[in-house]
């Protein structure tokens, strides 16, 4: 999807999006902080945060960087800090998960969750995730991949030209998702109700990128 229609998708969902989607992505949330085993003095960089459903589940002993390209989204994720208390060691910022503004190398783990089937480019994403992440450290991702199941997979393709109405690509492909950006997983893991989601974890090795992604431009 385009970014104007990303961002008025999510500026349509961020009055209602706790209430739609907390509870029911919240087992793929924790798993992935699980995930991450957090050590005291990391920097963390969660692309895609939202509404800050997660930010209160990672530890104090870390730092965390949340962005996000939705205002909207952003707002209430920052009213979610003042709330719970959160906000000594969270940074937020408006940013393009596909053009970050961040020095190569700058953290020592960086997650998307519920954002790889919602940005216009997967690939360029991946890339600005590897290039941020140190060496050796890593990356996760949990998103929906179409299903492999005859009559779901199915159903999904009929949906997939109403993308910008329901905010992600219903039939994304993780064979085709590995295979564009390059990615090895380590691990892959089914999450949330009846396992329709799909936690991703990956070390940050030698990236792949295509030639046209190999210098995205920064944020202004």
């Amino acid at each position: 999807m385009e970014r104007q229609v990303i961002e008025k998708t999510y500026r349509r969902y961020a009055k209602i999006y706790d209430t739609c989607f907390g509870r029911l992505f919240e087992p793929g949330r924790r798993m992935a902080i699980d995930k991450l085993d957090c050590q005291p003095g990391q920097r963390i960089l969660e692309v895609g945060v939202g509404t800050g459903l997660s930010l209160p589940s990672y530890p104090d002993s870390v730092q965390v960087v949340g962005i996000d390209i939705s205002q909207d989204m952003l707002n209430g994720a920052q009213a979610r800090l003042r709330r719970e208390g959160a906000d000594k060691q969270t940074l937020l910022a408006r940013m393009d998960a596909e053009q970050l503004g961040f020095a190569d190398n700058s953290f020592d783990k960086v997650v998307a969750m519920y954002v790889a089937s919602v940005v216009p480019s997967p690939a360029r994403l991946v890339a600005e995730m590897r290039r941020v992440c140190r060496p050796g450290g890593e990356l996760f991702i949990v998103n929906h991949f179409r299903n492999t199941h005859p009559f779901i997979g199915r159903v999904e393709r009929l949906l997939a030209p109403l993308s910008g109405m329901v905010g992600f690509h219903p039939d994304f492909c993780l064979e085709k998702f590995s295979r564009d950006t390059g990615l090895e997983i380590d691990e892959q893991v089914p999450v949330n109700a009846f396992g329709y989601w799909t936690l991703l974890r990956v070390s940050n090795r030698k990236p792949f990128l295509e030639p046209d992604l190999a210098q995205p431009s920064l944020a202004s």
